[in-house]
C-alpha cells in the first residue's frame, strides 16, 4: 500500500489504562479519501511508547496495532490527540516559584485550572475538561511526554512535529457532537440501518469495528486531522493573541456557540 498521508486519532487512556473497563488508549487511522484502515485498536499504549526509539518507530508501531500494512513505507502522520498537550501559563508560573495570579474567581475563570484556548470555549459554550483538576492528569502527561519524544519542534501555535514525519495537536471529541459538518463526514462509518434511525453517536451505530466509546472518539479525533490537513477552513485556528506555549484546542468552527470576546 501507498499512501501521501494518513490521519490517526489517539483517545489517549491513563498511564496504568490496562484494566481500565470505561477508558484505555484508542487509535483510529484514516487515508487521503478518509477510509478506515485496519481495524481500530485499544488498550493500552505505555509500552509502545517506552519502546519506541524514534518517530518512525513510534509511528510504525501505532499502524502495526491498527494491522495497516505499509510494507515498510513510513508515510508522514497527521495525529489528533484528545487530552491537554500542555498547562496554562499562569500554573507554570506557579509551580515554578515565579509568582502567583491575581485574585481567583470562579473555577471557569481560574487561570490556573484553564488555559487560554478553553477559556475560549467556555465562552463559545463548550466546558472543555481541565487537566488540574478533572482526573485527566495522567492522559496530559502521557500526551505531552509522546510529544516530547517524537514530535518536539513547535511548528505552530497548539502544532508540534518532528519535521514532516509527524504533525500532532489538541481535538476534543465532544465538541464534535455539536458540528453538522462532523455529523455528515460521521455517516461513512455507520451501519446501513443505523444511518436512518438513532442516535448519531450510538455505539450500536458503528460498523468497522468501532465497538466502544474510546474508538468512536478516536476515530473523531482521527476527522479533525483529516480536517487539519484537507479542509482547514472548518476547524477554528488560533489568534495571534494565544499565549503559545499553552498549545490549542482544534475544533470545528460550526461547534461554536455565540461568539465570545
Amino acid at each position: 500500500m501507498s499512501v501521501d498521508t494518513l490521519f490517526v486519532g489517539w483517545d489517549v487512556g491513563g498511564w496504568n489504562c490496562d484494566s481500565n473497563a470505561n477508558s484505555r488508549d484508542a487509535l483510529v487511522v484514516l487515508d487521503q479519501a478518509r477510509n478506515l484502515l485496519g481495524r481500530p485498536w485499544r488498550g493500552n499504549l505505555r509500552v509502545a511508547i517506552n519502546e519506541a526509539g524514534n518517530t518512525r518507530e513510534w509511528v510504525q508501531t501505532l499502524l502495526r496495532y491498527c494491522e495497516v500494512d505499509l510494507h515498510d513505507d513510513c508515510p508522514p502522520v497527521v495525529m489528533a490527540i484528545d487530552t491537554p498537550l500542555a498547562f496554562s501559563q499562569p500554573f507554570l508560573e506557579l509551580i515554578s516559584g515565579r509568582g502567583a495570579a491575581g485574585d481567583i474567581g470562579n473555577s471557569a475563570a481560574n487561570p490556573y485550572l484553564f488555559r487560554y484556548t478553553e477559556h475560549f470555549l467556555f465562552r463559545h459554550g463548550l466546558k472543555p475538561l481541565s487537566a488540574v483538576k478533572d482526573m485527566i492528569g495522567s492522559q496530559a502527561t502521557k500526551g505531552m511526554h509522546v510529544l516530547a519524544r517524537f514530535a518536539p519542534e513547535v511548528a505552530a501555535t497548539g502544532v508540534w512535529c518532528n519535521g514532516s514525519a509527524l504533525t500532532a495537536f489538541e481535538a476534543y471529541p465532544s465538541a464534535c457532537k455539536s458540528s453538522t459538518r462532523v455529523r455528515e463526514l460521521l455517516q461513512k462509518y455507520r451501519t446501513e440501518s443505523a444511518l436512518t434511525q438513532g442516535e448519531a453517536w450510538d455505539i450500536a451505530g458503528f460498523g468497522f469495528g468501532i465497538d466502544h466509546e474510546d474508538k468512536r472518539d478516536a476515530l473523531l479525533c482521527a476527522l479533525v486531522a483529516w480536517s487539519f490537513h484537507s479542509q482547514p477552513d472548518g476547524l477554528c485556528f488560533p489568534g495571534s493573541g494565544v499565549p503559545r506555549g499553552e498549545g490549542w484546542i482544534f475544533v470545528p468552527e460550526d461547534a461554536l456557540g455565540g461568539r465570545g470576546e
